[in-house]
């Protein structure tokens, strides 16, 4: 034990980048850092940055994983804009990140990462190591030879050297807990599940988290603990959750609550495929995945489902949007419940795989030949994805049409904690399907509309409902085909008005946060909404007369929007992509609304956006 018990640094806020070789286990060690933190009732938000690679080259720039961590006893939208605790398993990592580190903060380096090829793969000059010139002499460097220590701890094992360093992370892991004064109890129960059939791989990881907590325990350089109380939550049962997560545990929530039977067609994709693997464990809800040989045979697969009667999902990124795009208008024609996920990343074309981008959303709107209007519903959070789930399958099932659900990367594999609902509290999603011809019709008839203009659900092979289906026009009501022109016009203009007539049956625009009159509407769609939910409170909190409105709905609008929008001296519209949202709402309300642009892969920030709205003010 160390000579005397360590001092205790009370802290509100501490933001954490983990950042190594993408072999380095800096994802796992994130996640297994977050969960700890979730299971103490501590707020938190999770940034995961990983190369596109398999395994990119080891060392290189290029090959640097990361993955930041925000936690903190208030309330937290973000993951941080600058990191207090940065740690760097290696040369690259310490030189792509150190720029992203607070003046004065604390650095922990492995030093075996820092030798001579190291620092060359990193493209330092020859003969420089920052761990010795001076250069970090404005932070707090803690140097452990990781490395070295990671193979003591486990040199009873008969498992090679590769398979022992393998473990480099649980030591960092380890230590962590001891600074950060937490309980293994969550990281050990997590590796007994995961190698619980492989003793020696198990224990040698157990031995290894336990000599890194005993080495910040004993080593006399180490006097201080940081602790971080919990937050203040609404009462509730409360787990960490990743917007992936999310979406499939909403889907099937929508299932149990519409009665309907679940069915996944889908082609594997970054960063959609979690969504597969999720739904594909919980075969006991009813739920069928199905990973097809193509995004083509997935999206037409669940098609099918839908034609049968079944909640149909189809999920993707941009480019496998592309390819579902003919299938997306045989749905919209077809006038069947479909829901199509694009969890959204860096384009064009394969682009930046595993980098965030809202780039999608033009696609949404109009990437389809012909006149092929959908519904658009757009996720703003991790946790926010449940709700979106459930509700882009009510508008499909309750409206009969397809309906677009955009998340992105950065909602997809960031987390925070859920406040875990009870089933009898989530919404009901009624479904009811045509059975028999009604008193009075002679034939069924597919296309006869109610109040929404949705079409009846009918499943094949109902006695007296048989109906052709297909891609070609439909006359209106028989959905015969038809190819007159008077007709053509007409059933475009009831299927774009039975999009736009959706406005009726979804809830008013409300602000997040704001007075209802001001100088500055900041108006978000998507995960932008941290960092604008943070950079408004900022500037009301020092007198300004800022409002912040979030987009949940985006086709179509909710009917109030052009009205809220007007009561504004400024509307600024923040996005990741070159402008998308903006020309849609100056086209519909002729709004001089301004732009806030950033196309890096990376989320905005609060700090470039309270500069921003500075601007206007």
């Amino acid at each position: 034990m160390s000579s005397s018990t360590p001092e205790t640094t009370v802290l509100q806020d501490v933001v954490i980048k983990f950042a190594g070789d993408s072999g380095d286990g800096m994802q796992l060690t994130g996640s297994q850092f977050t969960n700890n933190t979730a299971l103490m009732g501590i707020d938190l938000a999770t940034f995961p940055d990983f190369p596109a690679e398999i395994r990119a080259p080891q060392g290189t720039l290029p090959g640097v994983s990361g993955f930041q961590l925000r936690f903190s006893s208030n309330p937290v939208f973000t993951p941080g804009d600058l990191c207090d605790v940065l740690v760097a398993m290696n040369a690259a990592a310490l030189k792509v990140n150190l720029k992203a580190l607070k003046a004065g903060g604390k650095i922990i380096v492995n030093t075996d990462g820092f030798d001579a090829k190291n620092l060359r793969l990193a493209n330092y000059p020859e003969g420089v190591n920052p761990l010795e010139d001076g250069s970090l002499d404005t932070y707090d460097v803690v140097k452990i030879d990781v490395t070295k220590l990671t193979r003591e701890a486990t040199k009873e094992f008969t498992m090679g050297t590769k398979e022992k360093d393998r473990a480099k992370n649980m030591f960092v892991l380890g230590f962590l807990y001891w600074m950060f004064d937490r309980d293994m109890t969550s990281t050990v129960n997590f590796l007994q599940e995961k190698f619980g059939k492989k003793d020696e791989i198990l224990n040698s990881n157990i031995k290894v988290l336990q000599a890194g907590y005993h080495y910040g325990d004993t080593t006399e350089t180490f006097t201080t603990q940081i602790k971080v109380e919990k937050a203040k939550m609404k009462p509730g049962v409360y787990r960490s959750i990743m917007g992936n997560q999310a979406l499939a545990y909403g889907l099937i929530a929508a299932s149990e609550k519409s009665g309907l039977p679940l069915f996944l067609g889908s082609y594997p994709i970054t960063p959609a495929s979690d969504i597969l693997h999720e739904l594909s464990r919980h075969k006991n809800f009813g739920v069928r995945t199905f990973q097809a040989e193509d995004e083509i045979a997935g999206i037409t697969s669940a098609i099918g489902a839908a034609y049968g009667g079944a909640l149909g999902i189809t999920t993707t990124s941009g480019p496998g949007i592309a390819l579902k795009t003919e299938a997306m208008g045989l749905a919209m024609m077809l006038e069947i419940p479909l829901v199509i996920i694009n969890i959204q990343r860096g384009g064009p074309s394969t682009g930046l795989p595993t980098k965030t981008e809202q780039s999608d959303l033009m696609q949404a709107y109009y990437g389809r030949n012909g006149e092929a209007p959908m519904p658009i519903i757009s996720a703003s959070t991790p946790a926010d994805c449940f709700e979106v789930a459930m509700e882009a399958c009510r508008i499909a099932v309750q409206h009969m049409t397809p309906v677009v659900l955009l998340s992105d990367g950065y909602i997809a594999n960031g987390a925070e904690p859920w406040r875990f609902p009870n089933v009898e509290d989530l919404p009901a999603i009624p479904v009811s399907f045509k059975t028999e011809l009604a008193e009075g019709e002679e034939k069924y008839l597919p296309y006869q509309r109610d109040e929404k203009l949705a079409r009846p659900w009918a499943i094949p092979g109902t006695p007296g409902l048989e109906h052709r289906i297909g891609g070609l026009e439909k006359q209106h009501i028989t959905g015969n085909v038809n190819y007159e022109p008077d007709n053509h016009e007409l059933m475009v203009k009831l299927r774009q008005e039975k999009v736009d007539r959706l406005a009726q049956f979804i809830p008013a625009q409300q602000l997040d946060s704001g007075p209802a009159t001001g100088k500055v509407l900041v108006l978000g769609w998507g995960s932008t909404y941290g960092a604008i939910k943070t950079a408004v409170g900022d500037l009301q909190a020092e007198g300004h007369a800022v409002a912040h409105a979030h987009l949940r709905y985006v086709r179509p609008f909710p009917a109030n929007l052009g009205e809220l929008l007007k009561s504004y001296d400024t509307v600024l519209v923040p996005e990741i992509n070159n402008g998308q949202l903006i020309r849609i709402i100056r086209d519909l309300y002729l709004v001089d609304a301004k732009p806030y642009n950033k196309i890096k892969g990376t989320p905005i920030t609060r700090t470039e956006l309270v500069e921003e709205i500075r601007k206007y003010l």
